[in-house]
């Protein structure tokens, strides 16, 4: 994978046997250059742009609130029934993102079997989504959409990054990208190279994890060597996001990464 500059924590995932404040530092104690979190509103806005400034890492990315978890709701965006909380949450992110800096946010898509689909459900994703980015840009922050493998979040309206890449395009919206996950590309059956290659420039982020058991890089037979040649190839410069499920303590697992001189 590209060098150790270009790397964010996840921090949903990583170093999260400590208190959430304490994982930005921690994060930048083990070399990595960003971080990220899919739900920071625990942590008031400015309490969280303190943090930041004390480790000197900038905040990559994070989600519109996505629901009840304990339900299993991963987003509302599909739901037309929730068009007014999915404002509401928009409104609610993007100035929790603007105060601390972050210039992407995820509106998740949502969980609904195939079999209740709808015209209606698309249509109401296809304009909560041309609501955000218009919204989103005004203030110099993107919208991404990221697919969500079928065996990882069982009946994801967005099961596939083809399926993610046909939703921006429908969408219409310039300020629109993908958020590509090499994890989720493979476990849904799919070639990351050749969905690096499909994407192109509509990629906004990356997010690692290897396959199978989503641990660390080297732990599984996903070919990152290949995976950072697709990116270079395809001219990506953005932040690669380690979103896996470290196989131990976080630190302990942190052998692949490149280490700063």
């Amino acid at each position: 994978m590209p060098d150790n500059s270009r790397y964010s924590a996840h921090i949903g995932y990583l170093f999260n046997e400590l208190p959430l404040e304490s994982r930005i530092a921690a994060a930048r104690a083990a070399g990595f250059s960003a971080i990220e979190h899919p739900a920071p509103y625990a942590v008031p806005a400015a309490d969280m742009a303190a943090l930041l400034r004390e480790a000197g890492l900038p905040y990559v990315q994070f989600g519109l609130r996505s629901g009840d978890a304990s339900r299993g709701e991963k987003g509302i965006a599909i739901f037309p029934d929730r068009r007014d909380e999915f404002r509401a949450n928009l409104a609610e992110g993007l100035d929790y993102a603007e105060a601390v800096g972050v210039r992407m946010l995820h509106a998740m898509a949502g969980v609904l079997p195939a079999a209740e689909w709808r015209p209606e459900h698309r249509a109401c994703y296809l304009e909560n989504l041309g609501l955000a980015a218009e919204e989103a840009g005004k203030r110099g922050i993107r919208i991404i959409v990221e697919a969500m493998s079928p065996g990882a979040v069982p009946d994801y309206f967005l099961p596939t990054a083809a399926s993610a890449r046909e939703a921006i395009a429908e969408a219409g919206h310039a300020n629109l990208g993908l958020l590509l996950d090499v994890f989720h590309t493979v476990a849904a059956g799919d070639d990351p190279v050749q969905a690096i290659h499909d994407s192109g420039e509509t990629i906004a982020h990356v997010h690692i994890a290897d396959h199978p058991g989503r641990h660390e890089p080297g732990s599984g037979r996903i070919d990152f060597a290949a995976v950072r040649s697709a990116l270079d190839a395809i001219g990506y410069a953005g932040f690669i996001g380690c979103e896996y499920v470290p196989a131990g303590v976080t630190a302990d697992g942190l052998g692949w990464l490149p280490r700063r001189a």
